[in-house]
């Protein structure tokens, strides 16, 4: 049997010890980059992110496999900016606020050209389900149309997915304004692009916690 003490040939056991080290220095190291963006925040308030050891094992689940750095990424999406915005009945036009939060989410997307996007667009459940289909569809395509505006490019944001009626917010037959809505997502990778080819991904999730200690701004026109 191997001494587990034995330097010269490490056991699976603290092989397993050493890149869990790894993965804890890489949480501090992303942590410490945050407050230096924010300070606003307390230093390390990133670490724990509602139990302990998540970052740790967020990190652990990556180099499983358990975990993959498009969701990670999506998270990170998700807690920067709002994902939704809605519309008014039978509408697809953009009102003031759904264009504000566009502008934010085409903020996120530009500092990752090599990062796909998908809009899924809903409805209420008046209506027939084959109109509601198509209203849906308007709805993905009005928000893809103005996040492309923003200086996105189009290749990168599908809008060929609605769920119509199916997935309401609220079950409800009434008209409900939280079921009018789009949604924007992270749905993979530009496989063209040289970070996807060397499989850096680490590096744009790294990216995208960085970004997130950055002050937000606001965007102009609309």
């Amino acid at each position: 049997m191997r001494s587990l003490t034995n330097p010269a040939s490490p056991t699976p056991l603290l092989r397993r010890i050493a890149a869990g080290g790894v993965a804890l220095a890489l949480v501090v190291t992303l942590a410490g980059c945050e407050d230096l963006f924010d300070d606003s925040r307390g230093l390390g308030s990133e670490l724990d992110e509602g139990a302990f050891g998540n970052p740790t094992m967020t990190n652990i689940m990556l180099q499983s496999g358990e975990l993959s750095y498009a969701e990670v990424l999506g998270e990170r999406f998700a807690e920067r900016v709002p994902t939704t915005i809605n519309f008014a009945f039978n509408s697809a036009m953009l009102d003031d606020e759904a264009r504000a939060i566009l502008r934010e989410q085409a903020a996120f997307i530009r500092h990752f050209p090599e990062v796909r996007f998908s809009v899924y667009g809903h409805t209420d459940l008046v209506g027939s389900r084959a109109y509601n289909q198509r209203l849906g569809l308007r709805r993905a395509r009005a928000a893809v149309d103005y996040i492309v505006s923003q200086g996105v490019d189009r290749s990168r944001l599908e809008a060929l997915v609605s769920f119509g009626e199916s997935q309401p917010v609220v079950l409800t037959e009434a008209e409900e304004v939280r079921n009018r809505r789009t949604v924007t997502r992270v749905t993979g990778f530009v496989q063209s692009h040289p970070l996807v080819l060397d499989g850096e991904y680490a590096r744009i999730v790294y990216r995208s916690y960085v970004a997130s200690g950055a002050p937000a701004t606001t965007g102009g026109g609309g």
